[in-house]
């Protein structure tokens, strides 16, 4: 039986995704930084563990916890919407700490165990920024496109030990990652200066014209973990799916 480790599973992307590896039958270590019984499915494959990316000890604790896996998908992340006039720079080392720095961190901790073992593989999730990178959003798409240039890198390095490296790409998902974990004052991310620009945007953002789901994403994942072609990217979601093709 195979084993999962993922990260930001609390709600959204990294719930689902977890749910829909364990009905295919994997066990699954589903980590959020404030663990939630309720979330779990009654089965002795699927687990629930404490896990902050952003701390070493507790990325040590949660790997010795889970034992040896076979994938890793890195999922936690803040969304983070505002004009960068705007934006604290503590706000914006904030995000990379989780949406680059944690990534990096999870990743070189899981490493070692699929380097020895020759096998494992690693998806990483970005967004669909980094395909059309979108105005008030700056500092989230520049903590993205690092993962996009450092998975890239990472599976040439990897590639040696037969340890994959993938990436997955969403879409727009309101109802998802970006908008619960979005914990910006917008009023105080979006100055006076920028509300006439900023007003057609977020309208934009209110009705987007293609949604992508949690289910979109967590398939997304799936066909990343299991593809043992040399695919890098896959997006995840109509819009993200059309701006690939567009690109």
């Amino acid at each position: 039986m195979k084993t999962i480790l993922i990260t930001g599973c609390s709600s959204g992307y990294g719930l689902e995704t977890a749910r829909h590896f364990h009905a295919q039958g994997w066990r699954v270590i589903a980590t959020m930084r404030t663990p939630r019984a309720d979330l779990a499915p009654h089965s002795d494959r699927f687990r629930i563990i404490a896990l902050d990316v952003t701390k070493p000890e507790s990325i040590a604790a949660a790997l010795a916890e889970a034992g040896p896996i076979d994938a890793l998908v890195n999922n936690a992340g803040i969304g983070l919407m505002g004009a960068l006039e705007a934006t604290a720079m503590a706000k914006a080392r904030e995000i990379f700490e989780t949406n680059t720095f944690g990534v990096m961190a999870m990743t070189q901790a899981a490493i070692p165990q699929m380097r020895a073992r020759l096998t494992g593989v690693i998806v990483n999730v970005t967004s669909s920024v980094v395909l059309a990178p979108m105005p008030l959003v700056s500092v989230y798409a520049a903590s993205k496109w690092a993962i996009e240039g450092f998975t890239e890198s990472l599976s040439h390095e990897l590639g040696a030990f037969d340890v994959r490296v993938k990436l997955v790409q969403p879409g727009y998902g309101p109802s998802t990652r970006f908008a619960q974990n979005s914990d910006v004052d917008m009023a105080a991310a979006i100055s006076e200066v920028y509300q006439a620009f900023a007003q057609p945007i977020l309208a934009a953002f209110a009705e987007p014209a293609a949604v992508t789901t949690a289910h979109d994403v967590a398939e997304g994942v799936w066909r990343a973990v299991n593809d043992t072609s040399s695919q890098l990217r896959f997006p995840a979601g109509p819009d993200a799916a059309a701006l690939a093709r567009a690109g």
